[in-house]
């Protein structure tokens, strides 16, 4: 299984580096275009950060392995949730000031209550996912409209996001940069998916286990090394931001694909444990980071806990394949 391994490797290095490119890229243009940095920030960096899961699910669905496309949503979410936003509160504390996070937090669940609602007949229909890829257009809609009408207050979150959208980028290289990194990216993906499902074939796992552990942890890598850097340089808000807005393009977008290019019925196991796993790790992330009595704060033992949660859920995988 060299060559698969090696394809894998190879595919989330090309789909770490091709998606940075195409989120500066593409901000670069924005910001030429003269879009605020917040709304950059809000919509092309937010959707930016789930192309690797949009392309390796529309990549996957096509070659008629929805099982790891939805493993790929759900366990891209148990992931920026139990590793990435833990492991960067053990890091740097995170403590939440923007009041547009705050308005997010409660979107993710209801947008994960809608996606549970279209999964619980069993099916991923083309229906379901004209609802979902629906509601993603409604949310970019949706954070377009606060980042206009945000633009002149105090949010922390505008000056975090105009620090990092590129302002020096002329409008050419930004375009180059924006066109090589999707196709970096679908040449990336289609590398990985064949990797992921020929090891998924010859261990005897199903496309869904492997899109939940493997294809999950590495194409949420960028979102890894984004909330880390914005850690690091005290831009917790971005890193917040960051995961939800991520998270909620993967049940809408990410989600969607599976149903609209080639429509699966949903495996059990995705509703009896991924599921309600997802939920319960995205609760208390909500009752972390919301600070209902004042600014939310996601302290290192919090952030332990999220990580010793994944590390679970991974073992809890793992025993369920053996058995």
């Amino acid at each position: 299984m060299w060559m698969e391994l090696l394809a894998i490797a190879a595919g989330f290095a090309l789909l770490t580096w091709s998606a940075d490119r195409f989120v500066a890229g593409a901000s670069a243009l924005a910001y030429n275009l003269n879009i605020s940095p917040l709304v950059i920030g809000l919509t092309i960096v937010s959707l930016g950060t789930s192309a690797p899961e949009i392309l390796v699910s529309a990549v996957a669905s096509m070659q008629g392995n929805g099982g790891l496309a939805i493993g790929n949503a759900l366990g891209s979410n148990i992931t920026n949730i139990g590793l990435v936003m833990g492991v960067t509160a053990l890091i740097v504390p995170l403590s939440i000031h923007s009041r547009i996070v705050r308005r997010e937090l409660p979107l993710l669940i209801g947008v994960m209550v809608l996606a549970l609602l279209l999964l619980l007949d069993g099916t991923l229909g083309r229906l379901d996912g004209v609802i979902l890829l629906s509601g993603m257009v409604l949310m970019l809609l949706w954070m377009t409209r606060v980042g206009i009408r945000e633009k002149t207050s105090h949010d922390p979150m505008i000056d975090e996001f105009t620090d990092e959208v590129p302002t020096d980028m002329s409008m050419r290289t930004a375009g180059l940069w924006t066109a090589a990194g999707a196709l970096l990216l679908l040449a990336s993906s289609k590398i990985l998916v064949w990797g992921a499902v020929s090891i998924a074939h010859n261990m005897g796992v199903s496309d869904l286990v492997i899109g939940l552990t493997i294809v999950a942890l590495g194409t949420s890598l960028p979102e890894l090394a984004a909330c880390v850097m914005s850690a690091l340089k005290n831009e917790p808000d971005i890193a917040i931001g960051n995961v939800v807005g991520s998270n909620i393009f993967n049940l809408l977008a990410v989600l969607a694909l599976p149903g609209l290019i080639n429509p699966i019925a949903v495996s059990n196991g995705v509703l009896t444990r991924d599921y309600p796993v997802m939920m319960c790790l995205t609760l208390a992330f909500l009752v972390m980071a919301y600070g209902f009595r004042g600014p939310g704060r996601i302290s290192r033992i919090e952030g332990a806990l999220l990580v010793l949660a994944f590390v679970g859920y991974q073992t809890l995988l793992y025993f369920s394949e053996v058995a």
